[in-house]
């Protein structure tokens, strides 16, 4: 039998984070849990949307871009156009990265220049021969 409503508690540990994570992502409305009393009660909607959060997280997408793509999924079922703007949007995020990813290559090319020129100016110091 599969459960069919979770805690807190319960969401943090399988997900391996805390509380305040998810009641963060409640006040964003990405998960909407009922309450029994005090207590916080995620249904299997809540859950799916923050295991989707969370992989968007991964992902390295805004919070904004993660909600949009959350909520397409909240539609009538997965139709092509929701599929095609989902694969826009992963296009866009991997040129994104891409062209961060380059921009780190190219400083870190920088620096390894002027840590080579400053090694040969320490080399060739007075005091260090």
């Amino acid at each position: 039998m599969t459960q069919s409503t979770w805690t807190i508690s319960e969401l943090a540990q399988e997900f391996s984070i805390t509380p305040r994570t998810i009641r963060f992502y409640e006040d964003q409305g990405i998960v909407s849990p009922g309450r029994d009393g005090r207590n916080r009660v995620y249904q299997a909607r809540d859950r799916t949307r923050l295991k989707l959060a969370l992989r968007g997280k991964r992902l390295g997408f805004q919070l904004s871009e993660i909600l949009s793509l959350i909520n397409m999924y909240d539609g009538p079922g997965k139709s092509v156009a929701q599929l095609q703007q989902y694969l826009a949007v992963l296009d866009q995020h991997r040129q994104v990265l891409e062209q961060q990813r380059h921009d780190l290559d190219e400083t870190l090319k920088a620096i390894d220049k002027q840590r080579k020129h400053c090694e040969a100016l320490l080399a060739g110091h007075p005091q260090n021969k």
